[in-house]
């Protein structure tokens, strides 16, 4: 569970407790995210930058914390998942959650140094789904055996602690 995207996933699952459904908008949201990586990944570092990116992540992490420990409404998760279904809304979570990941910058420099895009897309893709099912499963057993809030304050903690390690750049960020 190192990584920013296990750790949504394991969300998602135990705050939906549809796997199925989170499976699959994990499987879409990273083909096409690695799918346009390859031509709009290389733009977005050259435009940006490592530091703005970096306090886009930081802030964006520390915004995820907070909004994880507002109280669901009793509705909540039944009105966003009528909005966009489970599956939309993971696929919406998920692709928000790559763009700038660790995958997706590999998957940038693997299509480059390989012609064959689709099965770099295809192996970046086996990849992410081979570290972030067992999240999703994790997180749907654990929902069912662990009351929500501490779910949501574990989460919280662990968005807020990544937040502050990207602000102040400490490592290599996911």
């Amino acid at each position: 569970m190192g990584d920013k995207t296990q750790l949504l996933s394991l969300v998602l699952a135990a705050r939906f407790r549809r796997p199925v459904p989170v499976i699959f908008g994990i499987l879409v949201a990273t083909l096409v995210n690695h799918g346009l990586a390859g031509a709009v990944g290389a733009w977005i570092t050259s435009v940006f930058g490592h530091d703005v990116m970096r306090w886009v992540l930081g802030l964006s992490f520390l915004a995820m914390a907070v909004w994880i420990l507002v109280p669901d409404e009793p509705d909540e998760d039944e009105t966003a998942a009528a909005r966009f279904g489970v599956f939309g809304t993971t696929l919406i979570a998920f692709f928000l959650a790559e763009m700038g990941d660790k995958t997706q910058v590999a998957t940038v420099a693997l299509a480059a140094r390989y012609a064959d895009l689709v099965a770099v897309v295809a192996g970046t893709t086996l990849g992410m789904l081979a570290a972030n099912v067992p999240a999703v499963l994790f997180g749907n057993a654990i929902a069912h055996r662990v009351p929500m809030r501490a779910v949501h304050a574990l989460a919280a903690l662990l968005f807020a602690i990544l937040g502050l390690l990207a602000l102040f750049d400490v490592g290599e960020m996911a």
